[in-house]
């Protein structure tokens, strides 16, 4: 399972690393190509780059794909759940559960006909050429105008990132019927900067970053608990505890003052 733990981050790396280099040597090319350098002009118009722009939407597609799994596993996709959130636990259990497992038979299910699709459009032949077999009457499947790849390359993407986001579900829903957390993305921290004390707003109805909502009522969880979360929970805590003991010893002098009036 450790080999999983961070695919989606090594492949989307790979890609637009990748897809940023190309890019560049595509960019450098179509203006170094303009200058009039003897020799060197002549050399430039000769490579033919007319295949970077296509490579580059098959890596970004790819990109895109694996991106939607990594977004399961570290809890960024948008969702609306101001509602449950006001629920009592068992009750927001059974709705965060019920949405864990839909998305995983829905992604189960486009993982499913993107593999039969792929199947049809020519994996079939192509693993049947690679094994020697006999292909008869399977169609060899289009191939992509710049680089003529095999098509079913470049739509494998759909099987493949489909059934890696439906593992992510299963294993979110997993970890949340153990232990009930949630994966939980703060957007405000950067990997390799140290966190230090942030300040609370004590507003209940106002937001920790004045962008993105927060669940009042549980408790912040998720494959990055721990120290920033914990820091922000327990100042807020002891701020609560501050001003309840604040508004109660108001209440008590505005109670003496009222006797101290009634007796005069």
């Amino acid at each position: 399972m450790k080999i999983l733990d961070h695919l989606e981050e090594w492949l989307i790396t790979f890609l637009i690393g990748g897809a940023t280099l190309i890019i560049f040597a595509a960019v450098v090319h179509r203006y170094a190509a303009g200058l009039a350098i003897p020799g060197l002009q002549d050399w430039l118009l000769s490579l033919n780059f007319g295949w970077t722009q296509e490579l580059c939407i098959i890596m970004f597609v790819w990109m895109a794909k694996f991106g939607a799994a990594y977004g399961v596993r570290t809890g960024i996709h948008v969702g609306v759940d101001v509602l449950i959130n006001r629920l009592n636990d068992r009750n927001r259990a059974k709705f965060v559960m019920f949405g864990l497992l839909a998305g995983a038979l829905f992604t189960g299910i486009v993982a499913t006909l993107g593999g039969y699709f792929v199947w049809e459009n020519g994996a079939h032949y192509a693993v049947f050429n690679w094994l020697g077999k006999d292909v008869g009457d399977l169609p060899e499947g289009p191939t992509t105008p710049d680089l003529e790849w095999p098509t079913w390359i470049v739509y494998s993407a759909i099987p493949f990132g489909s059934s890696l986001m439906c593992f992510r579900f299963l294993q979110v829903a997993y970890n949340f019927m153990r232990t009930g957390e949630l994966p939980h993305h703060d957007h405000s921290h950067v990997d390799g900067i140290e966190e230090g004390a942030v300040p609370v707003d004590l507003d209940p109805y106002g937001m920790d970053d004045n962008l993105h909502a927060k669940d009042l009522k549980h408790e912040i969880i998720g494959e990055r608990r721990g120290g920033g979360d914990r820091r922000i929970l327990a100042e807020r805590r002891r701020q609560q505890r501050e001003n309840e003991k604040d508004r109660r010893a108001g209440v008590d002098r505005r109670a003496a003052a009222g006797n101290e009036e009634g007796k005069q």
